[in-house]
């Protein structure tokens, strides 16, 4: 496997990042996840737009999307593959044992992965934590995942594999590594951005694509809607037939079929929405 380290490619053996790397002290830094097929990444300008305003939201310097975009087009070059997962990340590189930053560069990493085509459904589970919506990390795409993991954990220790959480209102959030989209009364819905979610990629196309309304919605919304969605980078649109403890059978429902369909056609017709 060779990644894109700090301005070059280097095989992953000898691909070394500092252990006083402040994204792996404390966790100061962005990232994007793209999904590639044969060698192009998905959705890639909407990703490195997304990478710079988490930078800027972090307070990271920002980053030279040039660079960025030569990076993973090496790194794509050099790992042929049929279905992958390009992960950028950016942080704040070489720093103090402590919540400041050091003066020196960022470092940027460009990785690739293998992935797999995901089922068509799926289960997912709530959990008792929250999102802060007024957090100073909250919508930011930050390699802080602390929280995701503990969540995530949970989710498989009960079968499933995505985790969702309430914010501290109450109100219905995110994933997560995930957007939800509930169906009621035939109509699609999804949070809206003020509710702490990530402005997620495949979400933001799946509203702009279908028409889905931007809805506050209770938590308990997950115990009334007649279908429910998961999107994401390699979910696309997937969708749950179990939550929590509540069946929805014959999912994936006309609703979710429909979303479905409109992805795939409209994201294979144009690789870089």
């Amino acid at each position: 496997m060779t990644i894109w380290l700090n301005g070059a490619l280097r095989d992953a053996d000898s691909a070394h990042v500092s252990v006083f790397d402040h994204g792996m002290t404390v966790g100061d830094g962005v990232f994007e996840t793209l999904k590639t097929t044969h060698g192009r990444p998905f959705a890639l300008t909407r990703h490195l737009a997304r990478l710079a305003d988490s930078a800027r939201g972090l307070g990271l310097p920002e980053p030279d999307l040039d660079e960025v975009r030569r990076a993973c087009a090496e790194v794509l070059q050099a790992n042929p593959m049929p279905l992958g997962r390009l992960r950028i990340t950016y942080t704040g590189g070489i720093s103090p044992l402590g919540s400041d930053r050091g003066t020196g560069a960022p470092t940027l990493v460009v990785a690739l992965g293998t992935a797999s085509r995901r089922p068509d459904t799926t289960t997912a589970v709530t959990v008792p934590w929250t999102r802060n919506e007024r957090g100073a990390l909250a919508g930011l795409k930050s390699t802080s995942y602390g929280e995701n993991v503990v969540a995530l954990a949970r989710a498989r220790e009960r079968g499933a594999t995505e985790a969702l959480f309430a914010n501290t209102a109450g109100a219905l959030c995110e994933g997560t590594g995930s957007n939800v989209f509930v169906v009621l009364d035939g109509e699609l819905h999804t949070p809206p951005l003020a509710s702490g979610c990530l402005a997620g990629i495949t979400r933001a196309l799946v509203v702009e694509w279908t028409g889905a309304k931007e809805t506050e919605l209770p938590l308990d919304v997950l115990d009334r809607a007649e279908e429910i969605f998961l999107t994401s980078t390699l979910r696309d649109v997937q969708a749950l037939h179990a939550v929590d403890s509540r069946e929805l059978p014959g999912a994936p429902g006309p609703v979710t079929a429909k979303a479905a369909r409109i992805f795939e056609e409209q994201s294979t017709a144009d690789i870089d929405p």
